[in-house]
């Protein structure tokens, strides 16, 4: 079998890799980078997988990229994720998350191709929810809240158009805070962890910076997330949608304190401006029964360990 997985450099791409490397070995795995993507993340993994440089807005690099490769399943994990980002770039924002994934599903239509295609949509497409809404259904509305949202809304419904229309196989994902090592530092998670890591080793000074500690978010861990994905294109069949979560819930606040309690010196810290969003998501608490109950998937590692891992990948970066 081959698999091409789109953002291998990223977070979520790198340790899907290393997953499929460790537990399947008879996988040909092959990426999706740009000539300026940073290889840090897969550095230890690129004799062992095969990288092609494509471009997500040129629908003729991908239409080439999959003639040549005959991918038997795709992992669409490339994207403008951040949300603040979008804020100040919103075209930019677009472009990327829909008409780069519209190109990707248009060049599996052009290249005759039949994989099943993970497309991954974000919990932001429901906005702000109330309580009542809580746990989130797939059936709950949309309220994007920012840019990138609307974005991953467009995503998510031109995957299930082109599956509609076409009979593309795409299976598409609405996946709730996930975090571990490699996470990018603007993250709320991992810039807590960058800055108690430099607090530490002091290269920078007490207080740390924060911005909204009231949100309500279910942590799971990136490690889970990739067997997820790969129990996805094993198990559920195309067209469908499913909201994937952890356990663990509890306030962006909370998680600070536990970050805080794993510092090897006294942490402060204060409430920075510049860090508050225009508008925010402030309640995610996923129904991820559906997705369970189709592959038997549950979340295995506790937050301890992956905000211990995350604390300690900053760590070692600063050596």
């Amino acid at each position: 079998m081959k698999i091409l997985i789109t953002g291998i450099t990223g977070m979520v791409g790198s340790h899907l890799a290393e997953y499929v490397l460790a537990d399947h070995r008879d996988v040909e795995i092959h990426g999706l980078v740009r000539w300026r993507s940073p290889l840090t993340a897969i550095q230890g993994l690129v004799p062992r997988v095969t990288l092609h440089q494509a471009e997500l807005r040129d629908l003729n690099s991908l239409i080439l990229l999959l003639k040549k490769v005959q991918p038997d399943r795709i992992f669409h994990l490339a994207a403008q994720s951040y949300v603040p980002a979008s804020f100040e770039a919103p075209a930019d924002t677009l472009a990327t998350n829909v008409i780069g994934t519209t190109n990707l599903l248009d060049a599996v239509r052009h290249a005759k191709l039949d994989p099943k295609i993970h497309i991954c949509s974000s919990s932001e497409v429901y906005g702000q929810v109330t309580q009542e809404e809580t746990p989130i259904k797939e059936t709950n509305a949309f309220r994007p809240a920012s840019p990138y949202a609307v974005s991953k809304i467009g995503e998510d419904m031109i995957a299930l158009q082109y599956f509609l229309s076409y009979g593309v196989k795409t299976i598409r994902t609405r996946m709730f805070t996930h975090t571990g090592p490699r996470r990018g530092d603007v993250f709320v998670e991992s810039a807590f962890a960058k800055q108690i890591a430099q607090i530490e080793a002091g290269v920078r000074p007490n207080p740390m910076k924060v911005g909204n500690l009231n949100s309500i978010r279910t942590f799971a861990d990136v490690r889970d997330a990739v067997k997820a994905y790969w129990l996805l294109l094993e198990k559920c069949p195309a067209g469908e949608v499913y909201n994937i979560g952890g356990e663990e819930t509890m306030s962006v606040g909370q998680m600070l304190e536990m970050l805080k309690k794993m510092a090897r010196c006294p942490i402060q810290h204060e409430v920075d401006a510049s860090l508050l969003r225009p508008s925010d998501v402030t309640l995610q608490i996923p129904d991820s029964s559906k997705f369970r109950a189709a592959t038997g998937w549950k979340p295995e590692i506790p937050l301890q360990t992956t905000l211990r891992d995350l604390l300690d990948y900053h760590r070692n970066r600063i050596k």
